[in-house]
């Protein structure tokens, strides 16, 4: 049987007795694309499996529509599903922030991309909308940004773009245009990126990083721009990821890190699968312990929380999401006193407290995991 790492985690017999629910992973990959569009409805997400079905919904690809091509090259690179929100063609930042709240309306996506949009008074409403729901935004250079100077130029004026949950990739890229061909199109890379995140979370794991040899980058025909090893040493001690051609393989994505990750600070997310892999186990352990509502925030509940929690953590460490060679050097579970205390029993919280060991074994990265109980 092939293990299909898109759906990771451990399913377990319910008990029966007191609600105890087991923990299933959600999906690692739905992507979010926001962008206009030739036709379609405004304001309202639509989900696509296809790019066919994207045409069905939004209309075919246009010249000054950069959500198509995005979304194009997602699925060619290894998407499978997508939520599409259409914005005006001519949008204000009050209609963006609006388009971006009305993902509300989706249960679950963990990716988001705005094909081409890089204005500070979008980009940061979304960075914190994606914040505030797990997931994780892949960010497109400016289009105007050429060479890395000018990338850095813009990095270091949007301080406020220094986010654990968002990553950007440079140079934009040249991909065949079906509506001028045999002339390419320049187009940017956040589409490409997403498609090769979902390819690489169903084949590997949300845990192993979009980069390297086998992080090839499908339909794009040539980089806007060839960075050299020292550039690109150079722009990863900044927290940003290159595109580059690496005989015999191609186009390919060099670089793992976040946006906060700058050789400036000592973080812990400072790469993009230990974010994504902490922003996968807070969504899959929230939403899989939420049954403890309406339990007593006591010895006996936390018992059970442990237990499945603590199988769900085991079984991702048994296909190698976690370092170490033995359970304890690789995660670890708490929820006890020492997690919530005598104040918190009175506020009704539960702290489920979990850590990983992702960069070295036994080093661990640890989150926090809150619930109303009693």
């Amino acid at each position: 049987m092939t293990l299909d790492r898109t759906y990771p985690g451990v399913y377990l017999e319910t008990t029966g007795d007191g609600g105890m629910a087991p923990i299933a992973g959600v999906p690692t990959s739905i992507t979010a694309f926001i962008g206009t569009a030739a036709t379609g409805e405004l304001y309202v997400p639509a989900q696509v499996g296809s790019f066919a079905e994207f045409e069905e919904k939004f209309g075919a690809l246009a010249a000054a529509c950069e959500l198509g091509y995005s979304v194009l090259q997602f699925f060619r690179n290894g998407g499978t599903s997508a939520w599409v929100v259409r914005v005006s063609d001519s949008p204000t930042d009050v209609e963006w922030i609006g388009t971006i709240n009305a993902l509300d309306a989706v249960d679950l996506f963990n990716l988001l991309v705005l094909p081409g949009v890089t204005v500070p008074s979008v980009v940061i409403p979304a960075l914190e909308y994606c914040v505030k729901r797990h997931a994780f935004l892949i960010l497109d250079p400016p289009k105007e940004a050429n060479t890395p100077e000018q990338l850095l130029e813009w990095i270091e004026t949007e301080t406020s773009l220094r986010s654990l949950n968002a990553a950007v990739y440079f140079p934009w890229i040249n991909i065949a245009d079906p509506l001028n061909p045999p002339l390419p199109r320049r187009s940017a890379p956040g589409g490409t990126l997403a498609g090769l995140y979902a390819r690489t979370d169903s084949t590997r794991g949300v845990w192993e990083a979009p980069a390297g040899i086998e992080a090839n980058l499908v339909g794009v025909e040539t980089l806007d721009y060839a960075v050299t090893d020292d550039k690109v040493r150079k722009l990863a001690l900044l927290g940003i990821n290159v595109l580059r051609v690496i005989a015999p393989h191609g186009p390919v994505a060099w670089g793992a890190r976040t946006l906060a990750g700058t050789d400036d600070f000592v973080l812990d997310w400072k790469y993009i699968p230990v974010r994504r892999l902490g922003l996968f186990l807070e969504e899959s352990i929230g939403r899989c312990t939420r049954w403890a509502t309406f339990e007593a925030n006591e010895e006996p509940l936390w018992a059970k929380i442990r237990l499945i929690v603590g199988a769900f953590m085991h079984d991702l460490f048994l296909k190698d999401a976690f370092l170490g060679s033995t359970p304890e050097n690789a995660y670890f579970v708490n929820c006890d006193q020492t997690t919530t205390g005598p104040d918190d029993v009175e506020d009704g919280i539960m702290n489920i407290r979990i850590g990983f060991a992702s960069i070295r074994p036994a080093e661990f990265v640890t989150i926090t995991i809150q619930q109303i109980v009693g």
